[in-house]
This record gives structure tokens, sequence and C-alpha cells, in this order.
């Protein structure tokens, strides 16, 4: 029995250190942690970026989960000592169960709690200051176990962003607090006198709000407004720095130099500036560095990189400022972007939609082009293969034409002779040789028209299209083909309109295209009955704004199937007919912006109609 409960105490033990140590790997280690002290406010936009500078860099170090604690010390608003007891009685109510690894101090008034107050609450935690001037009255707070990195404006600084705002600066306004602070801006009597030995210099840190508001309304020209933080009115009356500031600015009638980052584009042309991320950032690294096992005697205390000219461009162009006075490296903010940046997608999709109706301007242009060369260029073919068409015309008319030439000639000739044998006789009468001579005058004037007749039709002038009559210009064509009508024993009747019709276009071209149709309806009828060989010219207006010249004959019509087919090139129906006269119609009166058909007439044979836009009305 005593061997068998031995073995159950030893199994006992064994699980009982078997579930410790499940439980201990379960729980991992302790999480690693830091607490920020604020001298000021967290709601403060200066020192809420500084804390987010500090967890920014925990987030980047990444090795272990790290819990950031912050308290705000508030020391400026709430002075005294049972304040401060208070505080201490919170702080180590609140941190008893809290381990606090690191401790981030940050400003002056925090170091200097820390310095009395510390080894009440955190005696182990090694402490970072940060937001600190590199000045020995500081360092002397430093505690043992700790670094720090350093964060300061000098005078000089704003000094020298003064004059490069004011070139011709002689007076310089202190306003702000902390210019009575010797751990702040240190000595700076000492420093604008070495910079400037007749720097005058009005120190405002010490007066209420009231009356800071009333001075800085009325300085002088060259003057320029040095500030550091405020706090409160002087009167009792508590602001953040910024709207403090904010109300000095609303009556300066001088520029501001600013110190902090977070003043800009509120009130101030700017200056040397803190940056708290940037200062937040580097305390949390140091911080990370001793968490991750380096021991804070072992980082030096250096100065960071957490002070930079930066401007406002707003408040430049206000001042008139000329940013090539403005120190090296300086940042300009609120810069208002050019045209082209603010909107740069709006100028592109304006560029390109512009490139693009160029280009089609410029290809329509170009097609336009070519089509008034392709128009040219058809309309002199078109000329040529009339005036070949008039020829072919002409040669088939040879016959009537020298018929009709041989009438006068013939008549000439005889009254000639006629004349002749009177005047053998030994009294002549002279009024029969009158009547002789006028007979001869009389044919050869109409054989000269029959020649000119001819000429004109044959000639082959450049297209000019001008306003003609339009009832003359069909007439003309009905009676050049008189001759071969007779010829052919073809009766040409033409109906003119009763109204004056003109339009405008190439006479000779229109003539052309109606005297096709003309020989096409007398080539319709020339196999006919004689009392059937007739064709009707007619011209008349159609719907107030048409010419219509229509072409009867009385021959055996068209072919329902052919009536679309006519006015193709090459086309026809005749034994010897070459297919172009009706198409060189056709081509001509569409070149003119008319329209030609063709139909059968309700009594037999075939009309064709030519409608033609009227001359506008002068």
């Amino acid at each position: 029995m005593r061997v068998i409960a031995g073995l159950v105490r030893i199994l006992i033990v064994c699980l009982l250190a078997s579930l410790s140590r499940e439980c201990i790997a379960a729980d991992g280690p302790r999480q690693r942690s830091i607490l920020v002290l604020e001298e000021a406010d967290f709601r403060s936009p200066f020192y809420l970026e500084i804390f987010a500078g500090i967890r920014a860099a925990a987030k980047q170090n990444g090795n272990a989960h790290t819990v950031i604690f912050g308290e705000s010390l508030d020391l400026a608003r709430f002075p005294g000592q049972d304040y401060e007891e208070s505080l201490i009685g919170h702080l180590k109510t609140k941190y008893a169960q809290r381990p606090i690894d690191v401790i981030v101090s940050i400003g002056v008034s925090s170091a200097k709690f820390l310095q009395r107050r510390k080894q009440e609450i955190w005696p182990a935690a090694p402490v970072v200051y940060g937001f600190v001037p590199d000045l020995p009255e500081t360092r002397a707070l430093f505690l043992p176990n700790s670094t720090a990195v350093f964060a300061r404006v000098r005078p000089a600084q704003l000094l020298t962003a003064a004059r490069a705002v004011v070139p011709d600066l002689t007076r310089v306004v202190l306003v702000g607090e902390a210019w009575k602070n010797p751990l702040t801006y240190g000595h700076w009597k000492q420093d604008f006198a070495a910079a400037m030995p007749d720097l005058e210099v009005t120190d405002l840190s010490g007066a209420v709000l009231r009356d800071v508001r009333k001075q800085v309304a009325a300085l002088p020209d060259r003057s320029a407004i040095l500030t550091s933080a405020m706090y409160s009115d002087g009167e009792g009356t508590y602001y953040s720095p910024a709207a403090a500031l904010a109300r000095v600015a609303e009556n300066a009638n001088r520029p501001i130099i600013i110190t902090s980052d977070t003043f800009l584009g509120r009130a101030g042309v700017g200056g040397f500036l803190l940056m708290p991320e940037i200062i937040g950032r580097e305390a949390g690294e140091l911080a990370m560095r001793i968490l991750d096992g380096e021991s804070p005697q072992s980082i030096a205390p250096f100065g960071g990189n957490n002070v930079k000219p930066v401007f406002d461009s707003r408040e430049l162009k206000r001042w008139n400022v000329d940013e090539a006075n403005l120190p090296p490296g300086s940042e300009i903010r609120f810069r208002e972007p050019s045209f082209w940046a603010q909107y740069y997608w709006h100028s592109l999709i304006v560029a390109s939609v512009m490139l693009v109706q160029a280009l089609m301007i410029t290809i329509l242009l170009r097609e336009r082009r070519l089509r008034f060369v392709a128009e040219v260029e058809a309309r002199q073919r078109m000329s040529e293969l009339a005036h070949m068409n008039r020829r072919a015309t002409a040669g088939e008319m040879s016959v009537s034409l020298a018929h009709e030439l041989n009438q006068p000639l013939a008549a000439i000739l005889i009254n000639a002779e006629t004349a002749q044998q009177i005047l053998k006789h030994p009294t002549p009468d002279l009024r029969e040789i009158k009547d002789i001579l006028d007979h001869i005058r009389r044919d050869d004037q109409r054989a000269a028209e029959v020649i000119g007749r001819l000429r004109s039709f044959l000639k082959r002038d450049p297209t000019e299209r001008r306003e003609l009559d339009f009832n003359a210009t069909v007439g003309e064509v009905f009676r050049f083909l008189s001759v071969q009508a007779l010829t052919h024993d073809v009766e040409l009747v033409t109906q003119p309109s009763p109204v004056d019709i003109r339009v405008k276009g190439d006479k000779v071209q229109l003539q052309q295209a109606i005297l096709n149709l003309v020989v096409n309806g007398m080539d319709a009828v020339a196999h006919l009955p004689d009392d059937r060989r007739r064709v009707v010219g007619r011209t008349s207006l159609a719907d107030g704004n048409l010419a219509v010249v229509s072409i009867a004959d009385t021959g055996d019509g068209i072919l329902a199937e052919k009536v679309t087919d006519i006015f193709k090139p090459f086309f026809t129906t005749k034994a010897q007919g070459m297919g172009i006269g009706l198409s060189i119609a056709h081509t001509i009166i569409e070149a003119h912006g008319g329209r030609i058909w063709a139909e059968n007439a309700p009594g037999g044979g075939a009309v064709f109609h030519v409608s033609l836009p009227l001359a506008a009305a002068r």
C-alpha cells in the first residue's frame, strides 16, 4: 500500500509540473511597455503628433508587441504642490500592477518632474528624454540610466528666418511665455546682440494677450514678430498655443515667425520649425533600442534632425517675400498648384481630344482636297467625253449640215450669176440688182448661222457656271437639231414656260445633256410612220424652286425592267449605239445638283425629265 501511495504521489507531482509548464507556455513572455510623459495636454496637436511618432517607431520595430501608455502632466496649467501630490498618488495607484520598461519624457517640465519624483513611482525604469534643448541646465536634469534626443529652435534661427522675410529688418517683437524661460531659448539677448548689434527688441513675453494684440497692430515697417508657445492670456483664461497665436495674428500688421510645424497654415509666415512627429519618432526609436537590450548609458545624447526651415507660400505672397532669400533647403507648403498641376488629367483629356479632333480635321481636309481634285478630274474627263460625244453627234449630222449649207450656197451662186447677166445689159436694172444683193446677203447669213451653231457646239471651253435663261437654252438645242430633224423627217416641237426660268450652270454642258435626250428621242421615232415622228420639249416650274424640262417622244417606250439601267455607262438598246449618251447626260445633270429620270407616257412613248435648282434670286 505504501508503494502504491508513493507512486500516486509521484504521478500527481508530475502531472502538476506538466500543467505548470503548459500554463507558462500559454502565457508566453510578458508584453513590453513604454510610458510617455507629456509636459502638456495630449489633446494639443503638437503633443498628439509626438505621441503618434512614438507609436510609429514602436510599430516599425515589430520584434515584439509593445504597449504604450501616455500621461499628460499638464503642469503649466496646473502648477502647485497639491496638484503634484495628487498626481503622484494617481500614478502610483494606476501603475501599481503595470510594470514600466521605459519612460519617454517629453519636455523640460516633464524632465523636472522625473528628477523630483521618479524614485517614488518607477525607480528602476530607464528614461529617454525628448523635446529638450541641448543646454547645460537641461543636462543637469538628466537622471542616471537615461539618454536623450535634443530638439530646439535656437534664437539665431528665429532671427535668420525673420531677416529672410524682412531683408531690411531693424526691429523684432518677442511674443510668448517661453522667452522668459532660460531652458527654452537660453540667453537670447546675447545671441541677438552677436548677430545684429543694432537690432531693436520689444519684449512682450510678460504682457497680457490684450496688450499684445494692441501693440502688434501698430508696428512700424522693417519689423517682425518672433513667437513662442502661449498657454494663457495672462488674465486667467487658458488657450492652446495654436489658438493663442491665432488671436495675435488677427491683429498683427507685420510678418509672424513661428516655431512649430503645427502652427503653419493657421498663423505665421513660417521659420525654423519643430517637427513633432519626427521628435516622437526619434525618441521612440531610442526607447525601442533600450527594449531590445541596449543600455541607455551606451547611447550618447544627440541632436535630432527635427528642426527644418518651412514656410507658407500664401503668407510669402502676402508679404511680398522673394523665395530666393529663404534659408537653403527651405520647404514651401500650401503652394497654389499651377493650372497644369491642378488640372493635369483634365488638361490631358482636353489636349487629347483636341489632338484627335485636329487629326480628324486634317484627315477630313485631306479627303476634301482629294475629293475636290477627283471632282475636278471627273469634270475634266466628263468634259472630254462630252466633247467626244458632240463630235460624234456632229459627224452623224454631217449629211444634214451639208444639205443645209448647200441650199444657201446654191442660192448665192444662182443670184450671183443672175446679177452678172443683168449687168451685161446696156441699161441694167439697178433695183433688181439691189434685190439680188439682198438675197445673197440673207443666204450668206443663213450659212454663217449654220457654221456658227456647229462651231459653238464643237468648241471646248473651260467649265464655267453662270446664270442662264432656261427657256432660251433649251430652245437653242432644238434649233440646232432642226436640220437633222428635217433630214430624218422628224418634227421637233418646243413648249417653253410662259414665265422666265433662271438656272445656274455651264451652258455647253447643259445643252449637251438636253441634246443627247432629244437625239435619243429622234432615234426612237425614226423608224415609225410619219404621223408618229414627233419629239416635244417642255419647260416648266415644279415645287416653286425647280426648273424642269421634259423631252417626250411618240416611240415604243422603255421596257419596265430597263428603266433603271438606261443611264448606266455603255448600256444601249441600239444596234449601232455606244451607250454613253444618256450616261453623259446623267453625269452632267447630277454634277449640277439636279436629277434625271425616265418614264413611259400613258399614251405611248417615253418621257425623259430633267430637274435643276433655280438660280438664287438677286
